[in-house]
C-alpha cells in the first residue's frame, strides 16, 4: 500500500491527573525556576484522571488522518494492555499499525500544574528499542519524524538512508541537545525542520536564556540543507523561513489556553500537511497555528485536532496577523 505519509515517533498512554499542589518559586542572581509541590509523606489525592494515547507518533499520525492524508504509524508498542490501547484507538483514527510489538509501552504522567503549564513524567519503555530489522518494507511519499532515542533514533536514521523518502523532522528537546553536528547524517535528508525557540537554541549551542531573536536563528539554521526552516516561540507565535522569505504569525487575540500538552505536535504536523497539500508558506502557517490553538483550548493531544472541512472553516473565521519580507 502507498501512503500519503508515515508518522515515525513514540507512543505513550498519556494519564492526565488532576491534583492539589502548590507552586514554588526559587531566585537567584542567576536564575529563576518554578516547582510544583507535594507534602512529603502525604497521600494526595487525584481529582480526576483521564486517559489518551500519546506520544509525538501517533498525535501527528492522527492530524494527518483527520485532514484525509492516508497515513500510516510506525513505532513500537508494548504486548501489554497499553498497548492493545494505543492499537485500538489508531484503527479507529483509519491509521495503519505499521510497527512491532514488544516490552512495555510507554507512559506518561501528566501532572495539573499552574498558567496552563504541566509537568510530565515520562517512562519511556519500548519507544526507544526499535531495530531495523523489526521493520517490515513500507511504500510512502512523504516521512513525518518525530522524537526517537536511542537504538531506535539510529534505526530510523539507517531506514532513511536507504529510501528516497521526503522527511519532515520535528526534533525534541533531547534531541536538539545532541546539536546540529550530531543529527548531520538524517539533516541531510529533510526537506522540512521545525522546532520551538528553547530545541533552536540548544541545537544551535546558544542560551535560551539569552532569548536570542528567531530570525538570527533562522539565518544560521539556513546554512544546514532543509529547504523550510520553522521556529514556534509560545505566545509570541511562529517564525518561517524558505529561503525566500521569512514570515512571522502571531496567535488570535482572543485565544483561551486549558493545557499545553500536544500543541507543538499539532502545529509541526498541520504545517507538513498543509506544504504537503500545496498551501502557500502564509496559508499553511495559518492553517497550522488554527489547528494548534484548537489543541490548547482543552485538555489532551488530540480530541480537538480538526477534520479538514472543520479546519479550512475556523481558519476562515479566524483574523491572524501575518508579516512576509524578502530573505
Amino acid at each position: 500500500m502507498l501512503y500519503d505519509i508515515v508518522a515515525i515517533g513514540s507512543a505513550t498512554v498519556d494519564q492526565f491527573a488532576d491534583t492539589d499542589s502548590e507552586l514554588i518559586k526559587i531566585e537567584t542572581p542567576t536564575m529563576q525556576e518554578k516547582l510544583i509541590a507535594f507534602p512529603l509523606g502525604s497521600k494526595i489525592l487525584v481529582k480526576e484522571l483521564n486517559l489518551a494515547v500519546g506520544g509525538g507518533g501517533t498525535n501527528c499520525s492522527v492530524t494527518f488522518s483527520r485532514l484525509g492524508l492516508k497515513t500510516a504509524y510506525l513505532g513500537k508498542v508494548g504486548t501489554d494492555g497499553n498497548g492493545d490501547f494505543v492499537i485500538s484507538k489508531l484503527q479507529q483514527e483509519g491509521i495503519d499499525f505499521i510497527g512491532p510489538r514488544e516490552g512495555t509501552t510507554g507512559l506518561s504522567i501528566i501532572l495539573n500544574s499552574f498558567a496552563h503549564d504541566r509537568t510530565i513524567l515520562a517512562y519511556k519503555g519500548c519507544n526507544n528499542n526499535l531495530r531495523l530489522e523489526e521493520i517490515e518494507p513500507f511504500e510512502t511519499k512523504w516521512v513525518y519524524l518525530a522524537s526517537m532515542l536511542g537504538q531506535s533514533f539510529e534505526t530510523i536514521v539507517s531506514l532513511l538512508a536507504k529510501h528516497e523518502y521526503r522527511v519532515a523532522f520535528n526534533p525534541s528537546n533531547y534531541q536538539a541537545e545532541l546539536g546540529w553536528k550530531a543529527l548531520q547524517p538524517l539533516l541531510d535528508r529533510v526537506e522540512i525542520l521545525v522546532m520551538n525557540l528553547e530545541e533552536a537554541c540548544k541545537f544551535l549551542g546558544l542560551l535560551y536564556q539569552e532569548r536570542p531573536e528567531a530570525k538570527a536563528l533562522l539565518k544560521k539554521m539556513s546554512e544546514l540543507p532543509p529547504r523550510i526552516f520553522v521556529i514556534t516561540d509560545g505566545g509570541e507565535g511562529v517564525h518561517v523561513y524558505d529561503r525566500q522569505h521569512y514570515y512571522r504569525a502571531w496567535p488570535r487575540e482572543d485565544l483561551s489556553v486549558l493545557e499545553t500538552t500536544g500543541a507543538g505536535d499539532a502545529f509541526a504536523s498541520t504545517f507538513t500537511a498543509a506544504c504537503l497539500m500545496d498551501e502557500p508558506i502564509e496559508q499553511a502557517i495559518h492553517l497550522a497555528m488554527t489547528n494548534a490553538e484548537s489543541v490548547l483550548m482543552y485538555q489532551g493531544a488530540k480530541e480537538k485536532l480538526l477534520s479538514r472541512d472543520e479546519l479550512y472553516r475556523q481558519a476562515q473565521a479566524v483574523q491572524r496577523r501575518i508579516e512576509k519580507e524578502p530573505a
